[in-house]
């Protein structure tokens, strides 16, 4: 006669808190290393859009001057491109050292920004480039 025992001799089945614990850890390490590595990212990114708005912004300043024979004719308004709408939040456009024969823009990033390496990116009339306050060429190559 065969009886049946409802005793087992396998373990329960499941994590133990050690298990969890060392996937916590493993997860934590991970994400402290890839979350600085993707806000630089974003960063650079929107650097890279910032500079690409301020060649077209002097591509525009080029056309008024080719049209009136001056960067100011009577006013005149940087206009509202896509670019500088889409990078409102994280940079402000600034048009400057503006008469008939020169000007600079600028491209000023916001607190959200937190560009530390490349603050102030500046395009001007003879389209020599600017990074960090200064047209250093280290500087200038990094950031733009």
């Amino acid at each position: 006669m065969i009886t049946l025992n409802n005793t087992s001799n396998s373990k329960n089945a499941g994590f133990s808190l050690i298990d969890v614990m060392v996937v916590v850890v493993i997860v934590g390490i991970l994400a402290s290393i890839a979350l600085p590595s993707y806000q630089r990212y974003v960063i650079s990114s929107n650097r890279a859009t910032a500079t690409a708005c301020l060649t077209e912004l002097a591509q525009f300043m080029e056309r008024t001057y080719t049209q009136n024979m001056g960067y100011n004719p009577n006013g005149f308004t940087l206009p509202q491109l896509q670019c500088r709408t889409d990078l409102a939040e994280r940079y402000t456009f600034v048009l400057g050292n503006h008469n008939v024969r020169t000007y600079t823009l600028s491209a000023q990033p916001t607190s959200i920004q937190k560009d530390t390496d490349c603050g102030t990116l500046t395009l001007d009339q003879a389209g020599r480039k600017g990074a960090a306050g200064g047209f250093n060429a280290t500087t200038v190559r990094k950031c733009w």
